[in-house]
């Protein structure tokens, strides 16, 4: 497959979006009975399932970053039941965003799936992993936190920001980028326009009337009935945590406190960067994530 990183110099690349999979990636539909999920496939390989952030729909993932991915893996983008270009019922639960992810995983023929997620979609990627874990082989989690309560909070700024019903480009830096370095300032404009590239098939904004559903899933995520904090520090399934040095929303220092209980993940947490790493650094990120996945499968092999 030809890649879609074209390189110009010694310290530039150069994002080609001719040939790009996911700007000219078709919306499917999965039926479900009473509900129907949009999702996007593309690549080839192991199937990694991408599990979204608040707001999040089709088209608020990078594509390069997707492009990457799909290098190696067969890699599928949703909308949560409900939201965006999925119909049915709104979820109240976030044990309701994980069964989307295992109902869709069956519809498409998976017997086995790498589970992603960022931000609210790391706490869905996690849900998925404890509660359906014969169906994840491994989990990626990208700026987000572990379930039950947390010590390090949300800064005000980033819950500002995040309730305005649009955003601009410097919404965008204070909320995935780090505003007080200027190169990941150029690197945000970067990717918000790869993001602005798609011009057909753009997917439906999720309306202000619907960011509730994912305000009730992080109440029951804290909570944590499932018991879900206890069974990631139990679980053989390798985890890959992905944090940022202005982690603005969830700070790796929650994953910290684990860091000498949980049995199975690793973490990195990447300097002058936010809540998005991998839209400032995709070739970063999908290299970190496909060295964690190919080195816990040469370990399951030798053992």
């Amino acid at each position: 497959m030809k890649s879609t990183i074209k390189t110009t110099d010694s310290s530039a690349m150069v994002y080609d979006h001719t040939n790009s999979m996911a700007v000219n990636s078709k919306t499917q539909y999965a039926e479900l009975g009473k509900k129907r999920i949009a999702y996007r496939l593309i690549g080839k390989g192991e199937p990694i399932i991408l599990c979204n952030r608040f707001r999040g729909n089709l088209d608020d993932w990078d594509p390069k970053f997707l492009d990457l991915l799909a290098e190696n893996f067969k890699v599928v983008t949703f909308n949560y039941t409900g939201l965006a270009s999925s119909s049915g019922d709104k979820h109240k639960k976030v044990i309701d965003f994980a069964k989307d992810v295992k109902e869709l995983s069956e519809y498409l023929g998976f017997k086995k799936i790498i589970v992603g997620g960022w931000s609210v979609g790391g706490w869905v990627a996690q849900i998925v992993t404890t509660e359906f874990p014969e169906i994840v082989s491994q989990t990626i989690l990208i700026g987000t936190k572990p379930p039950g309560n947390v010590k390090h909070q949300i800064e005000e700024l980033f819950m500002q920001t995040a309730f305005k019903p649009y955003y601009d480009l410097e919404d965008e830096v204070i909320l995935f980028f780090d505003p007080t370095s200027e190169y990941s300032r150029k690197l945000a404009k970067e990717s918000h326009d790869r993001i602005a590239i798609r011009e057909s098939d753009r997917d439906i904004r999720i309306d202000e009337k619907d960011w509730e559903v994912f305000l009730n899933a992080g109440e029951d995520y804290t909570n944590d009935p499932y018991n879900a904090r206890e069974k990631i520090q139990k679980t053989n399934i390798p985890m890959l945590v992905i944090s940022s040095q202005h982690e603005i929303c969830f700070p790796p220092e929650n994953w910290m406190e684990l860091n000498m209980k949980i049995r199975s993940t690793q973490i990195i947490i990447i300097p002058q960067t936010g809540h998005g790493p991998q839209h400032q650094y995709p070739e970063l990120v999908t290299k970190y994530i496909l060295q964690f996945i190919e080195h816990n499968k040469q370990n399951l092999l030798a053992n």
